[in-house]
């Protein structure tokens, strides 16, 4: 007959499985992020906190990002998050404009995918002023090829996102992984929840 286990030594198994269990779903399944710029307004929110799905692209290893199961692929509209090529310790948060060979340009604002405006449903322009691509590429930008293996993001908040626009394509093995859902959010500025954001599905 085995010996009855302790109370301490239950207590103590019951929160290395809890541990085990939360690291199994943060690294495979899903995971909480706060949005900390407004470079997604109108669609995310500073205060906004969201859940984000890590299997909708495959389940990947940690550290060495390799794919086990590739379970979909990113689709145009996507809000991903991505590890910041510029600065690997930060998260990033935008939107999937240009996928694999697609030619990517703006004009005056204006997105065209392989030579065709883009029906931008997502995006706002909140400054008026149209800067030449000569000073630089926020409203006149490309004509670009997005190489294989890669994607091309941006921020809703076209006017106030610094995104491939500036900085390249983002490698597809960087994606952490899909936008879903607002759980929670709250207002800095004056210090109250945003009942009406709480349980927003993200298009």
């Amino acid at each position: 007959m085995s010996k009855p286990k302790s109370k301490l030594r239950e207590y103590i198994e019951a929160i290395i499985l809890a541990i085990v269990i939360a690291f199994f779903i943060r690294t495979f399944v899903i995971q909480a992020y706060k949005i900390p710029s407004g470079s997604m307004k109108p669609t995310l929110l500073i205060g906004d906190h969201i859940l984000v799905s890590k299997f909708n692209y495959g389940i990947r290893l940690p550290l060495i990002r390799s794919t086990l199961l590739r379970v979909g692929t990113p689709h145009r509209g996507d809000i991903v998050v991505f590890i910041y090529p510029e600065d690997r310790s930060k998260d990033f948060i935008k939107r999937l404009v240009g996928l694999p060979g697609d030619t990517i340009e703006i004009r005056d604002k204006k997105i065209l995918i392989n030579g065709t405006p883009w029906n931008d449903t997502y995006g706002v322009n909140v400054d008026n002023l149209i800067i030449p691509g000569s000073v630089q590429p926020r409203d006149n930008f490309g004509p670009v090829k997005v190489p294989e293996g890669s994607l091309f993001v941006m921020g809703d908040n076209r006017d106030e996102s610094y995104d491939s626009r500036f900085w390249g394509f983002v490698p597809m093995k960087e994606v952490l992984g899909k936008a879903l859902i607002i759980y929670w959010s709250w207002n800095h500025d004056d210090h109250r929840v945003r009942w009406n954001r709480i349980g927003s599905i993200l298009q």
